[in-house]
């Protein structure tokens, strides 16, 4: 069947659209090419025409990256919405993952195959896999330390073996992130949205907790580049978190604000603008705090002035942006 010719709306939707399926696209064919060392302009095109070949249905479900009911199985109702709307991301929490390994696999490829019937291409199966608490897997798959751990064992060990000491420490951070990828890369998982890159400072400390590499910036650098390093060598991709950073108040419960001028917000995210200027990462996610500086109405995730003017603009991320999770209390109830 021809198409039908494409209206104002849609044409100015498409034009939006079309940009960000590109980078989405881009980032998923790398990982298939990592031998070959192609030209990045070969890939972006390819990624071009699978875009073009989209209808404006799939096209507009490739920006979605969005949780879904189930455990081990898909019901007729969930089943239905992902032919519907071939989502180009699966977001998969505690609740789908509390189930045997080999569960695991066979329900990823049910999710995988469900949207593929709907017109839609093979989808990111995400998952938050930073270490410590944050493990959303049930009994039998391998626990990573919590990023913390691993930079005081680095400064009570510098202090008797030097730096020597904290590079072995960096390259278990790589190791671990490794085989922790591999194990969760056989499960279906292909991106981890990890590691957290903010450096850890009394105005953060009682959200993060054990969830950064530490107050250094250095050494939060140096690990999450480890770690992302680790796991495309398993074969999952990274998303760094959370651009521009968290205040001590839960996101999860309310919206809060980084009051601190641009020039202060760039050195509290120096890790993310040292990322930035590297290989690494091929995505970002934004937080929904409110970086006042840039914009004092809208949350982060929401802010062109942090997006565009900001991370793309001054900063010049060029990979995927993604946002945290629409439902927290920041945004759910006031999503101005």
């Amino acid at each position: 069947m021809d198409r039908q010719p494409l209206s104002g709306y849609d044409k100015v939707m498409r034009r939006a659209v079309f940009p960000f399926c590109i980078m989405f696209l881009l980032v998923a064919l790398i990982p298939l090419f990592a031998g070959e060392n192609p030209r990045k302009d070969a890939l972006r095109e390819r990624a071009a025409q699978m875009v073009r070949d989209l209808d404006d249905r799939v096209l507009a479900a490739q920006v979605l990256l969005t949780g879904i009911d189930g455990k081990g199985a898909l019901d007729s109702g969930m089943a239905a919405l992902l032919r519907r709307i071939p989502a180009g991301g699966i977001m998969l929490f505690r609740y789908n993952l509390s189930i045997e390994k080999t569960e695991i696999t066979s329900f990823l490829k049910t999710v995988s195959d469900t949207v593929g019937s709907g017109g839609g291409m093979v989808p990111f199966m995400a998952v938050d896999h930073e270490g410590g608490y944050v493990h959303r897997f049930g009994e039998g798959v391998t626990r990573l330390p919590a990023p913390l751990t691993y930079w005081e064992r680095s400064r009570m060990e510098n202090k008797a073996h030097g730096r020597k000491k904290q590079r072995e420490i960096l390259a278990e951070v790589e190791e671990d992130a490794f085989r922790s990828g591999e194990e969760i890369r056989s499960m279906g998982i292909t991106l981890n949205l990890a590691p957290v890159a903010e450096v850890l400072t009394g105005g953060n400390k009682a959200f993060l907790g054990d969830r950064s590499y530490g107050p250094n910036a250095v050494f939060v650098t140096a690990a999450c580049t480890a770690f992302i390093r680790g796991m495309e060598r398993a074969g999952i991709l990274s998303a760094v978190k959370h651009f521009p950073g968290n205040t001590g108040e839960d996101p999860h419960d309310r919206k809060s604000t980084l009051a601190a001028d641009r020039a202060e917000l760039n050195r509290m995210i120096s890790p993310m603008i040292r990322l930035f200027k590297s290989p690494h990462p091929p995505m970002v996610m934004v937080s929904h705090v409110l970086a006042s500086a840039w914009d004092g109405e809208r949350s982060a995730s929401l802010s062109s002035a942090v997006i565009g003017s900001w991370l793309r603009g001054e900063l010049g991320f060029g990979g995927v942006v993604l946002a945290d999770d629409f439902a927290m209390g920041a945004v759910a109830r006031n999503p101005g």
